[in-house]
């Protein structure tokens, strides 16, 4: 939609990339698993057949959650740019729906922040068990002083501010330092952390009186349940929403990997490394609420919960009642800032390399353009008294109007408008182990975009039944319908604005053999793939830069 002048080479912005492809893998694990997999997985498959869920929910892994994170993989690596300039890459036309993704991160990163800091601050309340005989008062009380009524507040709660500035800042700092430096460091550090740090929780877990009666409930099959057809889109929803994948994450990061990766490969590793996270969160979790149930004298039934309500209301009550409950508790609250913050960088990710290559803007100035503003909003919005009410419905309505909008339409225009899937099979077959073919294009061109048009009926039909949450229409009109209905328009906006003279845009050509050079570096055009100059000087790189 946007048009660009030719490329200066000399002025363009060196473009950021991973030193290895194990960097690459981390990363991408730790975008994929992220306070999801801990408190909404345990909830969803319980909800949802227990033992028997495991069946519809690998066949989603394989014929929904694999074949789209592949998608994305070839988007990226091949045009070798951000969601936008990727899409534009692909077809001018294009542009629009790599902004939207922007958008849609952008909304995301606003509210997820806040989260970080309520988990920051309750490592330090499982220490003194500050919530007392009362979590689920402390928690809107004392803590967040939630507002009786369901509207705008300026009154700024210090407990919930003070901790968000931190995390901004942290955060600002680590996505300043740049793709390898930053996000790469951030990740060979804090994954295995997390591994070792969540193993141990769940070990701790296990051994809890009354895990037994938990993990009981949570594998028994109900397999009755598999004649559900609710139960198989509940499947998909978490897999697609697990993943990272349809909001421009992927596309990203697929983009800052070498030209010969193996990207099928990579993604069964980190299809399956997020889904045996989310097996491993579900064994701690109900492990741990079966230990609630008995100490309360109640059926686990009755004490399963899912989300907010699982991390800062269940489990601050098992700490204070299991032995050895600090430690539980500090592992676990550690667990949900270091999964959130991989997976929040990886989202204002996806902004700060979209922004840099419009504007060709340097690694600190990008950061400041896209996280600044973001940071702000994020602060004035949700540390006041009424943000749990904005983040409730700002992420309930862009989960289902955004995320899976964005994605369904992606899937339907670079399938059928620009006839792209033979184009991105033929680059992932090229290098990668794990072919793919008339199956991979048939799911992505025709059954998953109708599951997810699906389940967007089904959402759609929840929320016309009645008010969400019985808020207020005008509340959310602002929060829920006006933000998903605004970022498709925000996007098209962005998408006619000029791109910086550093980078030259061209449409996908008829010869899908004529990309496969791609260079890269922002400024090269996709029409004509590298020239002589170019292939010269690829041929004399090292295998390090490669």
């Amino acid at each position: 939609m946007s048009s660009a002048a030719p490329a200066d080479t000399k002025t363009a912005p060196k473009r950021d990339a991973f030193s290895s492809r194990r960097v690459f893998i981390l990363a991408a694990i730790g975008s994929a698993v992220g306070l999801g997999n801990i408190w909404r997985f345990p909830y969803i498959a319980y909800e949802n057949g227990g033992g028997a869920f495991m069946i519809p929910y690998v066949v989603a892994l394989l014929f929904a959650g694999l074949p789209f994170l592949f998608f994305d993989y070839a988007l990226g690596h091949k045009f070798r740019g951000s969601a936008p300039l990727s899409m534009a890459r692909l077809h001018p036309k294009a542009e629009w729906l790599g902004w939207w993704q922007v958008a849609v991160c952008m909304v995301i990163a606003v509210y997820y922040a806040v989260i970080l800091a309520w988990a920051a601050m309750y490592v330090g309340f499982s220490v003194d068990r500050r919530w007392g005989d009362d979590p689920a008062t402390f928690f809107s009380g004392e803590f967040l002083h939630v507002a009786n009524d369901v509207s705008v507040s300026t009154d700024f709660v210090p407990g919930v501010l003070i901790p968000l500035i931190v995390i901004w800042i942290v955060v600002i700092g680590i996505m300043a330092l740049g793709v390898n430096k930053g996000i790469g460091k951030m990740s060979l550090i804090f994954i295995p952390l997390l591994l070792v740090a969540f193993v141990v929780l769940v070990v701790q877990a296990v051994l809890l009186p009354g895990a037994a009666q938990g993990l009981e409930a949570f594998f028994t099959p109900n397999w009755s349940a598999l004649a559900d057809g609710k139960v198989w889109m509940s499947a998909i929803g978490q897999i697609f929403f697990s993943l990272s994948v349809g909001f421009g994450i992927m596309i990203t990061y697929s983009s800052y990997v070498d030209r010969k990766t193996d990207m099928t490969k990579s993604g069964l590793v980190v299809g399956f490394a997020n889904s045996s996270f989310e097996l491993l969160a579900g064994i701690g979790v109900f492990a741990a609420l079966g230990f609630m149930a008995q100490a309360t004298s109640v059926a686990v039934s009755d004490v399963v919960n899912g989300g907010i309500g699982l991390a800062f209301i269940a489990f601050p009550t098992i700490i204070s009642q299991a032995p050895g409950g600090t430690l539980l508790g500090i592992l676990f609250f550690l667990s949900l800032i270091i999964a959130g913050l991989t997976s929040l960088v990886s989202v204002l990710e996806v902004g700060v390399s979209a922004f840099r290559e419009k504007l060709g803007l340097g690694r600190v100035a990008g950061t400041v353009v896209m996280c600044v503003p973001i940071a702000i909003v994020s602060c004035f919005f949700f540390s006041t008294t009424t943000g749990l009410y904005v983040l409730d419905t700002v992420d309930a309505f862009l989960n289902s109007f955004g995320i899976l909008a964005v994605a369904m339409v992606s899937m339907v225009v670079l399938t059928w408008a620009f006839k792209a899937l033979p184009v991105l099979k033929t680059h992932l077959n090229r290098h990668g182990s794990f072919p793919i073919g008339r199956l991979w294009m048939g799911i992505i061109g025709g059954l998953l975009p109708l599951a997810l048009l699906a389940l967007l009926l089904q959402d759609l039909g929840k929320q016309l039944d009645q008010p969400y949450e019985g808020y207020p229409q005008s509340f959310i009109n602002i929060f829920g319908w006006g933000i998903v209905i605004a970022l498709p328009i925000i996007a098209i906006g962005l998408s006619l604005l000029p791109w910086s003279k550093t980078v030259r845009l061209s449409p996908l050509p008829t010869e899908p053999l004529a990309m496969d050079d791609v260079s890269t570096d922002v400024s090269t055009d996709v029409s004509t793939g590298a020239t002589p100059r170019e292939r010269t000087a690829d041929a004399t790189r090292t295998e390090e830069d490669r």
